[in-house]
């Protein structure tokens, strides 16, 4: 499994954690940015890993920012993109499972490291059922 990585700076301290975590799991990251915590502006960085999404069949993203609100928002306006705002295992777990999100979002203000430990578990862990649930998300795409 691969994943793609952006943050503002807002999410900037918990990136080493996330790829970490991630490579626990045998899933292959790569960091879109940013390099160091300065100020930058959350869109550039969703719109990286949207993108990079896109353009790498079957990969997944990870975006954070300070709530995961601005980051998200952005990812979210690539047609094929299913970025998905999780505070929970439960649900990062519908996410994929309803929804088959693509990207996972969170804020590093908003959740800790244990709480995004088990969002990534359940990420990961969970398949996209398909059947009534795919021909809503085809309904989301326009």
């Amino acid at each position: 499994m691969k994943f793609y990585i952006g943050t503002d700076h807002a999410g900037f301290a918990i990136k080493k954690d996330v790829i970490a975590l991630l490579k626990t799991h045998g899933c292959k990251v790569e960091d879109l940015g940013p390099a160091t915590d300065e100020r930058v502006d959350y869109p550039d960085f969703g719109h990286k890993v949207a993108l990079a999404v896109l353009k790498d069949t079957g990969s997944f993203g990870i975006v954070i920012c300070g709530t995961g609100i601005g980051i998200s928002l952005a990812a979210n306006k690539h047609e094929g993109i299913r970025a998905a705002l999780c505070h929970d295992a439960y649900t990062a777990q519908m996410a994929r499972a309803h929804n088959n999100a693509n990207i996972l979002a969170f804020g590093q203000r908003i959740v800790g490291l244990g709480v995004i430990e088990s969002m990534l578990d359940a990420f990961i862990s969970t398949p996209f059922e398909g059947g009534r649930h795919a021909t809503r998300v085809d309904k989301i795409e326009c």
